[in-house]
């Protein structure tokens, strides 16, 4: 990442034939005089009694007037403080020198500063495919408590004509709604989009103007549209998880710019506005600790006033430890595949089919084409450059197709004529940004992505100006198919020798390129490679992600004016698009949490994660090289159905995670600040004691090439039948023995708690390795299962 990291929009929205990107590092947090933006979090608002006064921007201005000074004397402090958090929590943002950012760090009352980073944005089948169909749905739906249910976005925005936001046949907007319609320049809300706020000093609207937020806010809340496509491809019903709930759009991201300060301000406003959830596809590029991330900030005071946050798991994988999103009150979601696959075809002028990948929604009518043998070079384009596709001859590409070993985001292939390309999978991926050429071989970008850190950016949205990206190769088992702007495709590297040499070989050699079409994937739900990975790099004891939903080749609500592909040169407009990404798994889990929230009102979130998480279908591991399969999917895949009657749930309060941060050693008078309360850390907190914290899952990591003996505590709540029974059962691991004491669970009520121990003993595991199992609590009706993991 660059100095000013980036929160990704999680999508690998406009998805290009490009992997690791290696950007100039451009610090444009930073102005002339050395100041930057930082964020100082000084935890929960104070509680003050009715006939005291207490106001956050004046003790936020005092305390920059007693920082900042210049040539020694005390100058106006106001110019300096960019935004005051004060509706939800307590902090402010500020431009600082690094001195007086370290000087304020000290002052009493400020949990952490750290500088405000930039983040950047990362359906018909999907839903079907979860079991969670329309005509199901509509018999348990009940659509008047789930128009009471508000779903905050925090993204790019939201673009209001879209038949997906239509408010005919809504009632009259929620009492509970304390929010407003601050939508700026041209923007109106209905009864639909209900509230409406942007971010920053260079943004005039909450209109969307890149597609992004306009597409999760549909996946999630969108209204039911039939028939519906790309071009005729996925054609089908598009729908949220929750058609009948409102939407609260909250512009953080200007562009595809996403300023931490501003999605702090978006989360002050959600939370004080009054949604039901939160639904967040951003990311960052690695994990921070708890007091230096917004989004785990932001969460936190969302999950004390009840507001469940679900995050995007991130797009950096399949590198091990990527995810970004690890605290334990925000649901991480990770990306996967539904059994409904785009590809495409090419046909050689010798009747020879081969099938490679893209979207392609141009449409051949039986039209062979010529392919260009040998591009050559010229004067207007030199023989390197033109094999390379860096540039192209007119005269010599002009209505041919062409073989390109590699594609450029500036591409100008379109305007000199070019009527088709054909790409090889997985080779070699080049990327020009504003200021230069990255060219990255394929095992470099396997290695960038398994040793991510500083200097490599998400493969999203990046500083030095370029567009979305993601790779769907054969190296990583042809994830995604990839948007193109004229006839192209990706096919294997055997097949594009073979192409080639037909290409160099034959007198008049001729293709076409087809329309792409929809397949049936019998290997889905699978979890793809740009998903994130675990584990937890901050709190191993958290397995992260929690859960998979569909993310890839997701048709949804778009932005007319949002580029289709990303490409410089295709200008079409389009209501719906096909995107793939973490960004679009996040919505789909928010969808389901707000039906749940609609059918279980006095759910807390931790209540409606645990029945998301607890009923989740299990699945396989997708890669050899990942560790074990729940670092790819946690839990499983998401179950909607299941989830809405789960028997058992793990609740979680704030004094529980609260407790938890003791535990893990933060400041004890941090914890109180953060807090809002009079709350002391007990004397027995010890780093140990993390893993005891409520989780649906049990993780915990141990010394390498010692024995070892794990007790997990946990307590169920009964939120399934009055006189219930429950036995547990544990799946066998050779290299452990579990015990879970005691082994049946009766209950005579709802809502009465259980409490259970789960003892792990094993011998000596050696690095880089992890033993896998899990628990299930089954009355004969609900199975209430749970992850069990140990690592070195």
């Amino acid at each position: 990442m660059a100095k000013k990291s980036s929160i990704s929009f999680i999508c690998l929205s406009f998805i290009f034939l490009a992997f690791a990107i290696i950007p100039l590092q451009c610090d444009i947090n930073e102005n002339d005089d050395g100041r930057k933006t930082y964020i100082i979090y000084m935890g929960s608002l104070p509680k003050v009694s009715p006939s005291s006064f207490y106001s956050p921007t004046s003790h936020h201005l005092s305390i920059l007037k007693q920082i900042i000074y210049s040539g020694g004397n005390e100058i106006d402090a106001t110019s300096f403080l960019v935004r005051s958090y004060k509706r939800s929590f307590n902090g402010f943002a500020a431009k600082l020198t690094r001195d007086e950012r370290d000087k304020i760090a000290q002052v009493e009352g400020v949990v952490s500063v750290f500088e405000s980073k930039t983040l950047h944005t990362q359906t018909t089948r999907s839903w079907d495919f979860m079991g969670f169909a329309e005509n199901v749905t509509a018999t348990k739906r009940n659509s008047s408590a789930e128009s009471d249910v508000i779903v905050g976005v925090i993204d790019s925005g939201i673009w209001p004509e879209s038949e997906s936001f239509s408010d005919e046949n809504f009632g009259d907007v929620p009492k509970k709604w304390r929010g407003t319609c601050a939508g700026g320049k041209n923007f109106t809300c209905n009864k639909k989009i209900i509230g409406a706020r942007f971010y920053g000093d260079e943004g005039d609207s909450t209109r969307d103007k890149v597609g992004h937020g306009t597409h999760t806010a549909s996946i999630a809340a969108g209204n039911i549209v039939h028939d519906v496509s790309f071009y005729g491809i996925a054609k089908g019903t598009a729908r949220g998880g929750a058609p009948s709930a409102r939407i609260a759009s909250y512009a953080a991201c200007i562009g595809e710019s996403c300023t931490e300060n501003n999605i702090l301000a978006a989360f002050d406003d959600a939370i004080a506005d009054g949604v039901t959830l939160i639904s967040v596809s951003l990311a960052t590029s690695k994990a921070y600790g708890f007091t230096d991330d917004v989004l785990t900030i932001g969460a936190f005071h969302a999950m004390e006033r009840g507001i469940l946050t679900v995050q995007s798991a991130g797009n950096d994988g399949p590198g091990e430890g990527s995810v970004s999103s690890v605290a334990p009150w925000i649901l991480t979601v990770a990306a996967s595949r539904t059994d409904r696959r785009i590809i495409d075809k090419l046909v050689l002028g010798n009747g020879q089919k081969i099938m490679g990948i893209s979207i392609n929604s141009f449409a051949s009518n039986g039209s062979k084409l010529p392919i260009v043998a040998k591009l050559g070079g010229s004067k207007k384009c030199p023989r390197f450059d033109a094999e390379n596709c860096y540039c192209f001859d007119k005269d010599l590409v002009k209505g041919k197709i062409v073989l390109c070993p590699m594609l450029l985001l500036e591409n100008t292939a379109k305007s000199h004529g070019v009527v088709g390309v054909i790409t090889p999978k997985g080779e070699v991926f080049v990327v020009r940004t504003r200021h230069d050429v990255a060219v990255i071989a394929a095992h470099q970008s396997k290695l960038s992505f398994r040793n991510r850190g500083k200097g490599v950016i998400d493969p999203i949205f990046n500083n030095a100006g370029g567009g979305a990206f993601v790779t769907c190769t054969d190296e990583w088992d042809d994830d995604c198919s990839v948007m193109v702007s004229l006839p192209s495709l990706a096919i294997s590297s055997k097949d594009y020798d073979m192409v080639n040499f037909y290409a160099n070989s034959t007198k008049n050699p001729k293709a076409e390129i087809l329309k792409s079409e929809a397949i049936k994937d019998i290997t889905a739900p699978i979890v793809v490679s740009f998903s994130s990975r675990g584990p937890n790099s901050i709190v191993p004891e958290i397995l992260k992600p929690d859960i998979s939903a569909p993310g890839v080749e997701i048709l949804a609500a778009f932005s007319p004016v949002g580029p289709v592909s990303g490409y410089d040169e295709d200008k079409r407009s389009v209501r719906y698009n096909i995107l793939s990404g973490t960004s679009m798994s996040c919505p789909h889990v928010s969808g389901i949490s707000a039906y749940l929230k609609s059918r279980h009102p006095d759910w807390s979130p931790a209540a409606i994660k645990s029945a998301i998480l607890t009923t989740a279908k299990p699945m396989k591991k997708s890669f050899s090289f990942d560790l074990v399969g729940e670092f790819e999917y946690g839990s499983g895949h998401v179950n909607p159905l299941q989830a809405d009657d789960p028997g058992l749930v793990y609740d979680i309060s704030k004094d529980d995670y609260l407790e938890m941060l003791c535990n893990l050693g933060l400041n004890a008078s941090d914890v109180k600040l953060i807090s809002g309360e009079n709350y002391t850390c007990p004397a027995t907190s010890h780093r140990d004691l993390v893993k005891n914290l409520n989780y649906p899952s049990l993780t915990a990591k141990v010394e390498a090439l010692k024995p070892f003996k794990l007790m997990f505590n946990r307590t169920v709540t009964n939120v399934g039948f009055d006189n219930s029974i429950y036995k547990v059962s544990v799946l066998p691991n050779s290299k452990v023995n579990i015990t879970v004491e005691p082994e049946i669970l009766s209950f005579k009520s709802l809502n009465e708690k259980k409490s259970f121990v789960v003892s792990v003993v094993g011998g000596e595991i050696s690095y880089q390795n992890v033993i896998s199992s899990s628990l299930v609590w089954s009355d004969g009706t609900h199975n209430v299962r749970s992850p069990i993991i140990v690592m070195v």
